[in-house]
């Protein structure tokens, strides 16, 4: 990652959910990598304290609170644990009452990565992706990392397996690019670099010759890998080329990596609204860890 001070260093979001409990864990491991502080941070939302004509009794209110610190105390441990071989990770705790989309938001000024679970629970678990770790990859200040548990897949066995990157050229894409070596090479592990060319319109001209085209994809993705190879020379990097729809390959691709790292945004026909539809579909559904580039 990116440095730019130390500041809150890596923060990650608990609430008590499977999926934050992985959070937890993935960020003191990342932040042991990194040395780098980790802070685990639970809000409590007041919009979800309210009665129709007016606010819960003090009772409700002190056991949120009560439960915020129960929270806390458990992913204190899960974290601790996480990194019980290396004592120097400084491992700290905040809670907050006020919106939660906001407040992670903001919080994100000050650190070098935010870390949330896939989804949050009770009324915070919408769809496949939650609400609060669907806001943070398309609004957050820095880069977001998206951890997901799902108890019926069995996660990569290896920690030899490499950091897989998606690239298209686009300045979300660097930055991508920057965090995929720099992860890879404090986990000592390789760089899959895939660069999917796919434009169905152009795709149907008669006479298209995709040898031509793919001679000017595979120079994109040589210069957009040639100063990061040099600036890690530990890391080996291999290439993956193909003509298919980006978020098919990343997604089938993710399967045989620890960690997948894309833009918050791609270029033409695969830049949406802030998350492009290729960054959001592989949120959606790889299992491994997600980092989506974003910068400050």
């Amino acid at each position: 990652m990116p440095a730019h001070g130390k500041g809150r260093g890596i923060i990650v979001g608990a609430d008590g959910s499977p999926a934050s409990d992985a959070a937890v864990r993935w960020a003191a491991e990342d932040a042991a990598l990194h040395h780098l502080p980790l802070t685990v941070v639970h809000v409590i939302n007041p919009a979800v304290t309210q009665w129709p004509h007016g606010p819960l009794p003090d009772g409700v209110v002190v056991w949120q609170e009560n439960e915020g610190r129960r929270i806390l105390t458990d992913a204190l441990k899960i974290a601790r644990d996480a990194v019980e071989d290396n004592p120097a990770v400084s491992v700290d705790c905040e809670m907050y009452s006020s919106a939660t989309i906001p407040t992670f938001i903001d919080l994100s000024t000050d650190a070098e990565l935010m870390v949330v679970g896939n989804h949050g629970r009770g009324a915070l678990a919408r769809g496949v992706l939650g609400s609060v770790s669907s806001s943070l990859v398309r609004h957050a200040h820095c880069p977001v990392a998206v951890i997901r548990d799902d108890p019926t897949h069995t996660p990569h066995p290896s920690a030899a397996a490499p950091v897989l990157v998606g690239i298209d050229g686009s300045p979300a894409s660097k930055l991508a690019t920057q965090i995929a070596f720099d992860e890879a090479s404090r986990r000592r592990v390789n760089v899959v670099a895939v660069h999917a060319w796919s434009d169905s319109e152009i795709m149907e001209l008669p006479g298209l010759d995709w040898s031509a085209v793919k001679g000017e994809e595979e120079r994109l993705l040589a210069e957009q890998l040639a100063g990061w190879q040099e600036r890690y020379p530990d890391v080996t990097v291999q290439r993956l080329l193909v003509c298919d729809r980006p978020a098919r390959v990343l997604v089938e691709t993710s399967g045989a990596a620890q960690l997948v790292v894309l833009g918050s945004h791609g270029r033409g026909v695969f830049a949406g609204a802030l998350l492009g539809s290729v960054g959001n579909a592989v949120v959606q559904s790889v299992h491994t860890p997600v980092i989506v580039a974003r910068r400050r």
